[in-house]
């Protein structure tokens, strides 16, 4: 396998990484390339998109909350920012920052102003999303952001505006780690109210076995509410929707896990071998299979 291969096998591996384990996988393949100036140039696209598809969390110096990288955070380069600079809007201090994929490092901060005439409606929707967050997860990051990402220079305002939310639960000592990922996009041209939840969980105790879930719900508003959705008192009610899909959808996953330990695991394998009994694995020479493994390995006769 030539060295380009690898890089190309290295990076289809991180983009496969599971919640947290970005860097655990980055120095598994470290090893197999071996050649950190090489690894480091082929892989940071991959890290670019594996960031901004995961919505990865960092801090911004001088900002006390976490900010969720993502494209909608993006500062596009006809903001005056090069494109290369991977700068992004943290939108609950209204400061766009420099990011390093590879460090996860953010930097360099500066003021951003949002379009003034739909800041009202933005400032109210982030309000409502960072309250639901708070009543509705254990620990999450929240974003709202117009799209596109208009600024107070920009001659027109955005007409949608994106809601992210992303709850990360990393627990290594027990082996499983987990990611919520959802994203709404509030069209107010036409009232339409349409999102994307993404839900991946990794086990790997005494195994690896990853579940990837995802579901995109679009949500209907009443027409009273869909023609008046750029007023900021009703970011409330447009919340209180997106929770209503978020329960469904998280009942439908503790159903589905609840049939896959029932039937799904029970239809793949024995629940215990034809004796009934579970195996004690410190005792497996004293199976009739482990004897005959040792015997091979000794050149006995497992009669004997």
């Amino acid at each position: 396998m030539d060295h380009q291969t690898r890089i190309e096998a290295a990076s289809k591996f991180l983009l496969q990484a599971p919640p947290g384990e970005i860097n655990d996988v980055l120095n598994d393949v470290r090893m197999i390339i071996n050649d950190d100036g090489s690894l480091q140039e082929g892989i940071l696209p991959v890290l670019h998109e594996y960031n901004v598809t995961q919505f990865i969390t960092t801090e911004v110096p001088g900002v006390e909350h976490q900010v969720i990288i993502s494209n909608a955070s993006k500062v596009s380069q006809e903001e005056g920012f090069d494109q290369d600079t991977s700068r992004f809007v943290d939108p609950q201090s209204s400061k766009s920052f420099a990011f390093d994929h590879l460090r996860l490092e953010a930097s360099d901060l500066q003021p951003f102003e949002f379009f003034a005439e739909t800041e009202p409606l933005r400032t109210a929707l982030q309000t409502a999303t960072t309250n639901y967050v708070k009543d509705h997860f254990h620990d999450a990051v929240s974003a709202v952001l117009p799209s596109p990402l208009a600024s107070s220079s920009s001659e027109e305002g955005p007409k949608k505006f994106i809601i992210q939310i992303v709850g990360n639960k990393y627990n290594p000592s027990n082996f499983w780690a987990g990611r919520w990922r959802s994203s709404y996009t509030l069209d107010t041209e036409s009232g339409e109210l349409t999102g994307k939840i993404d839900v991946t969980v990794h086990y790997y105790e005494q195994g690896n076995v990853q579940l990837a879930s995802s579901h995109a719900p679009s949500i209907s508003l009443r027409a009273s509410l869909a023609s008046s959705c750029t007023q900021p008192s009703n970011a409330i009610k447009i919340l209180a929707l997106i929770g209503d899909v978020e329960k469904k959808y998280q009942e439908s996953l503790a159903d589905a896990y609840h049939l896959m330990g029932d039937k799904t695991f029970k239809n793949l394998r024995r629940a215990l071998p034809l004796t009934r009994q579970k195996i004690d694995w410190d005792k497996v020479t004293g199976y009739k299979l482990g004897a005959e493994l040792n015997a091979s390995r000794t050149g006995l006769n497992p009669s004997d």
